[in-house]
């Protein structure tokens, strides 16, 4: 089971996208992007989709964020215009998916399956590469 992370101002886009995923993942939400960072803090994310346009931080600089603090997170863009500069633009940033509202729940989900296997391989890869095969952060500790 994969963990989720849905953040837009938008409660019925986060209820259709909470209700489309939590039998599924699990599934959190948040109604800001500040408020996802917050989450961020204390819980690691398979997928992050996220609103481009909220009131405070944008979805623009939560993908930002995320790309610097946790890399191996796939954020999935949806936003409430369809233009193309900006979609390249953040796709040029390291977003994993963009997708338009009014959107096809077919095609997040579809997108979601195919961000989760992505982060499964990044996570890998990164615990492949490490000392030991261990991420630095789940290195045995030894007593001195």
């Amino acid at each position: 089971m994969a963990t989720l992370l849905v953040v837009d101002d938008d409660n019925d886009v986060r209820e259709t996208l909470q209700a489309l995923f939590l039998n599924v993942h699990e599934c959190h939400t948040a109604d800001r992007a500040e408020q996802a960072l917050a989450f961020l803090e204390f819980e690691s994310y398979d997928a992050v989709l996220t609103d481009l346009s909220m009131p405070g931080l944008s979805g623009r600089d939560l993908l930002r964020r995320i790309q610097r603090d946790h890399p191996t997170t796939p954020v999935i863009v949806i936003s409430g215009t369809l233009d193309e500069e900006e979609a390249k633009s953040l796709m040029e940033m390291g977003a994993f998916a963009y997708f338009t509202k009014p959107f096809r729940l077919e095609d997040v989900e579809a997108g979601v399956v195919r961000a989760i296997a992505r982060r499964q391989e990044l996570t890998k890869a990164q615990e492949s590469s490490a000392p030991g095969g261990y991420r630095r952060d789940q290195r045995p500790r030894f007593p001195v």
